[in-house]
This record gives C-alpha cells, structure tokens and sequence, in this order.
C-alpha cells in the first residue's frame, strides 16, 4: 500500500516514496540523451550559431525542469521519486498536511531499532518528523499515528507513579521522546535569499535582464538587477528577524530536583522526560526574572498560583491545586482538568508544598508528574500554529500569474508572427530573430510587476504603522480589502476587561436588584466575601477581575491568612478552610468555612448548575436570572450549606460531592461588563460598508445576544440553538425571552436566518461535528457563544470553505489559531486605551512626532541587543547617502519604513512598542494593533482596499503597457520602428514616477458602500483592458501610416543598428501619450482613494508629462529633440496627432466611466459555493 490516510488534524495523507538513484532521475537521463544527439547529429549538421541555439534551447529546458522542482513537490516527487508499496523499500514519505494547515513536504522516512528490554526483544520502530511531530509507523492499525505521550491515563496511576525506576528505562524513554527543547533551526540569511532568489518571479525576471542586455539595453538592465537584488535582500533581512526572535522562545534550563532510580536528583529542565516525577515551585533567575515551567504537568502533592498569560493572554493569576482528591478511576482529560495542571512556558507566582504526601521533595516544592515535553506542550503547540499553521501569503499569488498567461497569449501570437515573417526571409540572422521572439513574449511581462505592488504594500505598511498598527506578513494587506465578514472576539475586544458589581438579584419575588449593601443578608455578603480565588502575590492581592469586583462592590477586604473581614459594621470573620476550585465542566466553585464555630460550605456558579443542586428552589428563580442574563449581565448564582461539627482535618477532607449538594439559595450577584465606547460606532460603520458581522465569544448565549444587539451585529430578533425541552434528544432554536420556538432542521437554516439573527453555543457546535452539518449551519449563524479556541479555529475555517474572506480581531492568545486561520486577523493588545476623543490613531501619531523629535532613531536593537548602535549609524548615515542616489521607489519607501519602525520602537514617553513576543496573540497575528479598541479593523480595511484597488489599477496599466508593446516590437518592430536606449530609459523613468505617485494615494477617511473589485479576472477588467486596447492600436496604426506617407521609400533592415526617422519618432510620441492616457484613465479615485485632484504629486506628474509630450511634440526645444534623437514633424501631422491623442484620451475616459457605472463592486455571493460544499461534504460521509 503505497497511500496511508491518517486524516488527522496535521497530517491528511502520507505516500510512500523511494529516491532514484542519481542517474535515473528524470531530470538526469533524458537530458544526457538530448546533450549527446546535440553532439552526435546538430553539431555537425549546423553552423555554429544555429547549433549554439539549439543547446541553449536544451539547456533552459533543463534549467526549467531542475526550477519546477523547487517550486512543485509534486513534480519533485515524480522526477527524483518513484513510488513503492512495501514500506520498508520506502526511504522517504511525501506528507499531504489536513486543510488550511500549509503546503505538501517531502520528509525522510527513518528506521531504527529500539532498545531490547526485559520484556520485548530490540523491536524496529517506522517513523517520520513533520514540523516538530513525530509520527510513528503501526502494524496493528497499518497506519502512521502520533507518538503518544502519557496524558490520558487514570488519576490512580499518576498518584502511584515514582518515576523511572532504571537507567535502561531512563534511556528508553530518552530514545523515544527525545530532549525537553524547542529545537528550531535558525535560518542563515543566505538560505533565505536563496529561497526568495528561487521564486518563479524572481527567476523569470533575472532571465529577462539577460535577454535585455543581449540586445544592448545595457543601463536599464543593470539598473533592474540592482534593484531586485536590494528589494529580495531586504525582504529576507525582515523574515530573518521575526524568526530569530522566535528563536528566544526556550524551556528555561533550571536545575530541578527530579525522582529517579528510587532517589531524588538534580537535573536540568531540559533533560525532562514523561512520566518523570519533579519538585517544582518558584524560582527566579539571577536577573530576578521568574523562572518558566520547562514542561507540561500535573501537580500530585501542593498547589501553585501561576501566571499563564503566555498561553491565554490573560493576565489573572490561575490556581493550580493538586488532584489528590480527585476518583483514582477517573481518566485525566487535560483540557478539562487544566485546574491540575502547570503548562510550559507559564510561571509559578507563589507555591504551597504538601507534608503529607508519600513522596517529600526536598527543597519543598510542589511534587508533580511530567506529562508532556517538547514541541508537544501547550508552549510548544503554540510555537507550532506559529511557524507553521498556514501557508505565508505572498504577492506572487495565482491570481498574478493567470493574468500574466493572458497577456503571454497575446505576446505569443504577436512573437509567432515575427518568427513567421522572418523565417520567409533567408538572409535573416537566425539568433536576432529568436532574440526579438524572446523579447516579445517576456516583455508582456513587467519585471517591475513585483516591486509595484511591494510599493503599493509598503505605502499601507507606513500609514498603518503610523496608526499603531504592525505588519508581519505585508502581502495580506489587500486581502483585507476583500473582508466580506468580521468577526470579534466579546471580552476584553468588544467590551473592557474590567467588571462592575452591579448587585444583588433573587432575594424576593422582586426582579429589581439590591444595590444597598446594608439591606443584603450577612450570608450573601459572607458567601461573595469569602468564595473566591483571590491570592496575596508579593503582598498584593491578585486574582479574577470579577471577584476583586464583588469584594470592593460590598465593602469587605480579604487578608493573607485567608480571612474575610467586613470594612464597616460588626459582623463576623470569616476563614476559609478549604478550596474546591472552579471547574469549567462543572461551571461552579465551592469553599469550606468556619464562621464563629461553626462550619460551612458557601458555593458560587451558574445559576443553571446551582438549580439542580437546591433543596428548595424559589419560583422566580429561573425568570429573575435570566431576565439579568438577557440584559448583558453576568449572573452567578449564590448558596450554601450548614455542616455538622468536625475537626479542621475532616474538615479539608470532605468530598467535593457531599460539599455541594443539599444547598440554601441566597441569591444571585450580577456584574456588568461595560462596552468600550467606540465599539457600536466601528460595528455600525463595518455593517454600512458592506460587511457581514460575527460574534465569536466564550460568554453565555443570552449576554452574547444583548451584547450583539448593543454593538450592531444582530438587528432581528435572535433565535438560540438548544436542546429541546422533554427528552426526545432533538433540538430546537429559542428566542431570548422564550416566547418564540422552532424546530431544528439543518436543511432550514439558510432559510430562517433570512428572518432571524441566529446564535448557538459550544455544546450544539459538537453535536454539529458528529452529525458533519457544521457547513450548512455555521455560515449562517451571526452569534457563536462559549465555544473553546478550538471551536474559534472550526468556525473560521468553516467560513473560508465556503468562500468567504474573513477578518478576526481578538485579543489574548486563547484566539491564535483563529488569528492566524483567518485572512486577516488582527490581534489587539490592550496596551494603550483609545484616546479620549475616540481616535486611538492621535496619541500613536503624538508619540511618533514627540519621538521622532527628541532622539535620533537608533536601529530597533530588539534581537542583537544594544550592542555597537552608535558606530553603526555614522556609517550607515554615510552609505546611505552613497546608496540614496541610486535607489529606487521600493527602496526609499523600505527605508522610510524602517525609519518610522525604528522610531516607534522608541516611544517618546517610554511605552516601547511591542515587540513580537509570545503572549501577546500578537506573535501569530499577522496585524498587531496598539489600541484597547476595535478601531483598527477600520484603518487596516480602509488601507486594504486601497491597497486593492491600487494593484488592481496596476495591473490594468501594466497590462495596457504590455500589449502595446507586444504590438510595437512585433508589426512595428518588422518595419523597422526601433526605440533608441535614451528614449526607453526616459519613458521608463516616467512609469516609475507614476507609479510611485499612484500607490502614494491616502485612502478616504470613511468606508464607502460600494466595495472594489476583488478579483482581477472579471468583466470589468477584462472589457476595460480590451476596448482601451482597440483604442491604443488603431491610434498607433494610423499614426504610424500617416507617417509613413511622409517617407520616402527607404529599405529598413529589422535588425539594424538604432537610427532616428519619422516612423520612429511618431511611434516613441504615440507611446509616450498613450502611457501618459492610460494612467490618468485608469487612476481610481473615489469612493477608495483621494481623487487626482487630491493626489498632488500625481496631477503634477501628469501635468508635467503632457508638457514634456505637447514640448516635443511641437519641436520647442530642437536641442533636447535631437538628445532624444527624434526628428522635427510636418506641420500638419503634428496637429493632427494633437487632435489624435485627445479623441483617443476622451474614448478611454468615456468607455472606463460606462464600465464603473455598469459593473459596480458587489458582496459576494457565498451561498451557493456553500451549498455546494456542504453537499460534497455528505457524500464523503456517506
């Protein structure tokens, strides 16, 4: 079998391959064979140059071949491959990675033999690594799966684990997990400018320089080289720097007291192994820098305060405890039990050691059990959606070379007719015509194209970096011009991070909160008071932001020794005796206490939780809560429960169950989460620019829903998706007050979301999962609530599956994977409120000035370290000034960049700019904003579409460009009409300019209706670049004849030397005006970009080109005419070409201002690829 399907979530598809010896390769054999008839039958039978071209035909062939390699692994696989069905024939596998996870890899397949133990002799082990993964070969299930690591075992066996035993067991383990690192080969710059230098691009446009300078274009080849090596390089430099900051990201290699061989040892981090049992608890390095966890594990005996920002982006300390209490039968799921668990890369603030577990740690540390190392941590998977989750978006895109083989078309038939033409003439110099063949096909292809649309890119990446706003991967930008769908993240995006007590709900049959503290009972206020997982951190007092809420809204402080005690009045203490912590599958906490003598159990949770726990359950107990609930508020439903007498001891030792069962109700504590004060304003501008709108939120459905509503993302009425009432196992869709219902049929949803906003939560999106219906409900829900990270990323990708181009804002890493599956994410760090007006950009543009004013920008110093800036800067200054001579528009706008960057990354007021660090969601997000605000979906939309809107004109003039000239050196070229090297370098210097100018277009500050254009390949386009086209040629053609009557019968030779006449002077005019119509034609203004008139730089190029055209045109200046080699003009033909060139101008203008009006930018149409792909995705399932 030589196809494995593992249908995992990395890994689809895994082919069996064998390496060719060198000799059979396909791209060795057939060329041999070829090289030696060239030898044997061509060298003899041709003169020299025929024969010289034949071998050169050969050898690009061969160059072409050894390229598709590089850049098709298919094509790779099938020329150095052959494929084998026994698996131990195989010596490498060809890895087909699962959807939306990147590109094919060929990787080795390894063979090696494990270890004889006492048990099973020295077996062999089948296995391959794929981006940090290693996938082992079964023979049982015949197919590739994970390694597996011990995470998934029952409570029991971890309590009774002590660790290895052996030093044969030490080694087997080293052998089959490996060291606890992040082993992540540091690129070289050179290997990346080799893999920059190896795009086709790339290659194509070094192939056309050649091509130029054997034609004598020597300046303006020489002058193109250049500047595409400064661009390739400086773009390798940028990916060099994002990766070597990644390369900080290490398992911190502190000297840990580690159980092997029945004894405790010290070890380093790094040396960890699975099931190794450690002494773990806080210890700071020698810069006074907490020390991270170096690995996943689950504390046995202790408990540990931790800060897991680095995982979640939230800055509230967890409470690790022990899960000593927990069934020794139960299985540990660590997504469930993560209340056990201390996560690589996180930090222990503060720990707690156990004296009575059987094993003692030494140095009086937590003792805990490694569960996972390496790239497998939850550190580690983090750095693997990083590096590796999705493909890079790059401007060479498809889209760029389908276009690029419809002007090939034309260039084809234009060099088929030169070739044609000059085979008739025998006295014709074969290698000149093939010369001129060549040309005409790859001057239709702009080698400038690439750096034009860097240019463009670059011009967005200042003015975004100017609004606070990073860029990690440039090329993305114009797809946020194609965002047809925004979703956002609730808390701490859409709303602030900080709660308000609001009060106390459900004390009497009255909805109306108790906000007078005095009037609420003393067990209520002892129950917020006391049950709650604030800590006392460096003598500060850290925890959840809602229950530091509840204990300043009632008046009471909490003390290091864990007493509660009320601020005024003379009620009682309260000290807490035991914690059974939050668990987000039992959605409900629970503290043992001791007020006066006597002890209790007070329970917190949701209020749906708490309802099957209550001997007595009030009757308006589920109308008042969700009355809250419906209001935006968060709801947490109060209780307790009077225990008999006992010591302190039994006291900690109760079972969770006996806790929190039988309980009094006292109450519901409601909390509000304000919504930032711009959010309603962006959502509302967003859904007026034709943009559909989500909410993706781990908050309960009927916040979610009020909170949607508040901001604009729901306008109708909202419909819920929950199980349906009576025990038929079916669901059905609610409305928030409970007066509406309808049954659930996934076939139906498109239709009812016509009339309703609809909503579902988690728990319906994996009942979605198991029946595969998440494509034919999803897409068409506008509220997703308390859904998992997981679930985010399920949710994107099922939006790009059918069609749609997502934008996600978010903010905390617990978004990553839905940050970097989307075509744009954009990650807010909530660094720096919005400003006060509501204009966050204001005080990043102040900071930019202040900076830029008060220090000298130094390079950003953020990988090589302070290290020898100033030295480098005078002579950086000094070259500069050398380089600023000679560079070109890609280059002065990368500079300028770097400057702002530089100068960014040096606040004025000290707030440093963030550099990429993980934690931040920032690190995966290919935008990073500096606001606490969703304003900056705005800019980065705004800047998209201008972005697009920009390339799209581009390619429209370059395409206009190109087939003229297609047309110029095919007919034209045939009658002699040749353009001098001064004339090609000035009309050369002119496209620069303009298209300098073009991309420097600002976009207009409000988001228009009327969406651009996302795809170069529609009616649009294509009728523009035709009817625009008949006009160019038929002006050309009857200039060129009207010229020729002036000539007198002169025999010119196709491939003579450059000499200035009539025909050449009115054709290079032509050209120059036509240039000159095509950009003012085709400039897209408004409703995107700043008009002509407002684009100033622009109107005075075009101003000064139709000066220089009317100036030469008219033989003002002889001297500068005969510089330009070009001759004086009859009177007559120079006015009618005046006449000609405005007709022709007028033509375009009119035909492009029918076919904006015609073919307006619509929202796309998702709904029948979505139905289409939900159809193909049953008949898999079936």
């Amino acid at each position: 079998m030589s196809r494995f399907n593992v249908g995992g979530r990395v890994v689809d598809a895994v082919d069996l391959l064998r390496k060719r010896h060198w000799a059979w390769r396909l791209d060795m054999w057939p060329f041999a064979i070829l090289y030696g008839v060239w030898v044997s039958a061509v060298v003899p039978s041709l003169d020299f140059g025929d024969a010289s071209i034949v071998l050169g035909g050969i050898s690009a062939f061969h160059i072409l071949v050894f390229l598709f390699t590089v850049w098709s692994v298919d094509f790779k696989c099938f020329v150095k491959f052959s494929k084998v069905n026994d698996i131990h024939h195989a010596d490498a596998c060809k890895i087909t990675p699962a959807k939306f996870s990147g590109s094919k890899e060929v990787v080795p397949l390894h063979f090696r033999k494990l270890a004889a133990s006492s048990t099973s002799p020295g077996a062999e082990e089948i296995y391959f690594d794929f981006r940090k993964q290693h996938f082992i070969y079964s023979d049982e299930k015949h197919t590739f799966s994970k390694l597996p690591y011990p995470s998934k075992e029952t409570i029991g066996y971890y309590l009774k684990n002590t660790g290895y035993g052996t030093e044969a067991k030490i080694v087997t383990g080293t052998e089959k997990w490996g060291r606890n690192v992040f082993e992540y080969p540091q690129p070289t710059f050179q290997k990346l400018m080799k893999e920059q230098v190896m795009e086709p691009f790339f290659v194509f446009q070094v192939f056309c320089v050649g091509l130029w300078c054997l034609d004598e274009y020597w300046y303006y080849s020489l002058f193109t080289l250049f500047m595409l090596f400064m661009f390739e390089s400086t773009m390798a430099k940028s990916r060099l720097k994002t990766l070597s900051e990644l390369r900080r990201v290490k398992v911190d290699s502190q000297i840990l007291m580690v159980y092997r061989c029945g004894k405790w040892v010290k070890l380093s981090g790094t040396e960890l192994l699975p099931g190794d049992v450690v002494s773990i608890g806080r210890s700071t390095g020698l810069d006074g820098e907490d020390k991270s966890v170096p690995a996943d594990m689950l504390i046995l005996a202790g408990s540990a305060i931790v800060n897991e920002a680095i995982l979640t982006g939230e800055s509230t300390p967890q409470w690790k405890v022990s899960v000593g209490n927990r069934g020794h039968d139960e299985r540990l799921s660590i997504k469930r039990d993560k209340a056990h668990v201390l996560f690589g890369g996180t930090k222990i603030l503060q720990h707690t050691p156990d004296k009575t577990f059987h094993l003692k740690a030494p140095d009086g540390g937590c003792v805990a059990v490694v569960l996972r190392t390496g790239f497998e941590t939850s550190q580690g998977k983090l750095m693997r959606t990083i590096l590796f989750s999705t493909e890079r978006v790059t401007a060479n895109s498809w889209e760029s070379g389908l276009f690029i083989l419809f002007l090939v078309v034309f260039a084809l038939i234009a060099a088929g007719y030169v070739l044609k033409k000059g085979l008739e003439d025998p006295t014709r110099s074969k290698y000149k015509l093939l010369l001129s063949c060549s040309l005409i096909i790859t001057s239709v292809i702009p080698p400038e194209l690439p750096m034009e649309l860097s240019i463009a890119v670059n011009t967005s990446l200042i003015a975004l970096a100017r609004r606070g706003i990073y860029c990690t991967e440039p090329f993305r930008i114009p797809f946020a011009g194609k965002v047809d769908i925004c979703c956002f993240d609730k808390t701490g995006t859409l709303t602030s991070d900080d709660m308000e007590f609001s009060g106390v709900g459900g004390l009497t049959d009255s909805e109306d909160l108790e906000t007078e503290i005095s009037k609420v009972p003393d067990r209520t206020l002892e129950i917020l008071a006391s049950c709650h997982a604030l800590v006392f951190v460096d003598n500060k007092l850290v925890g959840d932001p809602l229950e530091k809420a509840a204990l300043k809204g009632i008046d009471w402080t909490y003390k290091s020794d864990e007493k509660a005690i009320p601020k005024k009045g003379g009620g009682n203490f309260v000290q807490i005796v035991q914690r059974h912590h939050f668990a987000s599958h039992l959605k409900r906490m629970a503290v043992v206490v001791r007020v006066q003598e006597e002890f209790l159990s007070f329970i917190k949770g949701a209020p749906e939780t708490i309802q099957e726990r209550l001997v007595d359950v009030p009757v308006w107990y589920v109308e008042t809560y969700k009355k809250h609930t419906r209001q935006g508020s968060r709801v947490l439903a109060l209780a307790y429960k009077s225990l008999p007498d006992m010591t302190v001891s039994e006291a900690r030792n109760l079972e969770r169950e006996t806790v929190e069962s039988g309980l009094t109700f006292t109450g519901f504590a409601v909390f509000n989460c304000p919504i930032r004060g711009d959010s309603a304003s962006v959502l509302s501008e967003l859904k007026a620019s034709s943009h559909d709108l989500v909410m993706i939120t781990g908050d309960q459905a009927l916040t979610a829903c009020h909170v949607a509503h508040q901001v604009n993302i729901i306008s109708k009425q909202a419909l819920i998706l929950g199980p349906a009432k009576g025990n038929n196992g079916g669901y059905e869709w609610v409305s928030p007050d409970e007066t509406h219902t309808v049954i659930f049929s996934e076939n139906e949803v498109g239709d009812l979301s016509e009339s309703y906003d609809l909503c579902i939560g988690g728990d319906c999106m994996e009942m979605l999962q198991q029946s595969s219906s998440t494509l034919k409900v999803i897409p068409y829900v506008k509220v997703f609530a308390r859904v998992a990270p997981e679930q985010k990323e399920l949710i994107i990708t099922s939006f790009k599956s059918v069609g749609r181009v997502t934008l996600m804002c978010g903010d905390g890493t617990n978004d990553v994977g839905a940050l970097k599956q989307a075509h744009v994410g954009v990650a807010l760090l909530n660094a720096i409120p919005a400003g006060q007006n509501g204009k966050p950009a204001t005080s990043s543009k102040n900071e930019t000035e202040k900076s830029g004013k008060s220090k000298k920008p130094k390079p950003a110093s953020t990988v090589d370290g302070p290290s020898k800036s100033k030295p480098a800067s005078k002579l950086e200054s000094a070259s500069n000034r050398n380089a600023n001579r000679h560079l070109s528009a890609a280059e002065m706008q990368r500079q300028k960049l770097k400057k702002l960057m530089d100068e960014l990354n040096e606040d004025g007021d000290g707030r440093s700019a963030p550099v990429v660090k993980l934690g931040d969601a920032s690190m995966a997000s290919p935008f990073t904003a500096k606001h606490a605000s969703v304003s900056p979906t705005i800019d980065v939309i705004r800047q998209g579409r201008s972005t697009l809107v920009t390339t799209l004109q581009m390619f429209k003039i370059l395409g206009l460009n190109c087939l003229a000239t297609a047309y110029v050196l095919s007919v034209m070229y045939l009658d002699g009409v040749k353009l001098g090297d001064v004339q090609a370098t000035i009309s050369g210097v002119f496209t620069a300019a303009f298209f300098l100018f073009i991309s420097h277009a600002s976009p207009l500050p409000t988001l228009s209706a009327e969406r651009p254009h996302p795809n170069i390949f529609c009616s649009y386009v294509l009728l523009s670049l035709l009817g625009q086209f008949t006009v160019h040629i038929f002006f050309l053609v009857s200039s060129v004849k009207a010229a020729e009557k002036y000539m007198p019968e002169e025999c010119i030779e196709p491939d003579s030397e450059f000499h200035p006449n009539l025909v050449n002077t009115v054709s290079y005019m032509v050209g120059m005006m036509l240039q000159v119509a095509t950009f003012a034609v085709n400039y897209m203004g408004h409703p995107f970009n700043q008009s002509i008139s407002q684009n100033r730089p622009f109107q005075y190029a075009l101003v000064g080109a139709v000066g220089f055209f009317t100036v030469i045109t008219s033989d003002l200046f002889r001297d500068l005419n005969d510089w330009l080699k070009l001759v004086p003009l009859p009177k007559e033909l120079r006015n009618k070409l005046m006449l000609w060139s405005f007709l022709a101008f007028l033509v375009c203008y009119s035909w492009e201002r029918f076919l904006r009006w015609a073919f307006p930018g619509k929202m796309p149409a998702w709904k029948k690829k979505q139905r289409a792909v939900a159809t193909s995705a049953e008949k898999k399932r079936v």
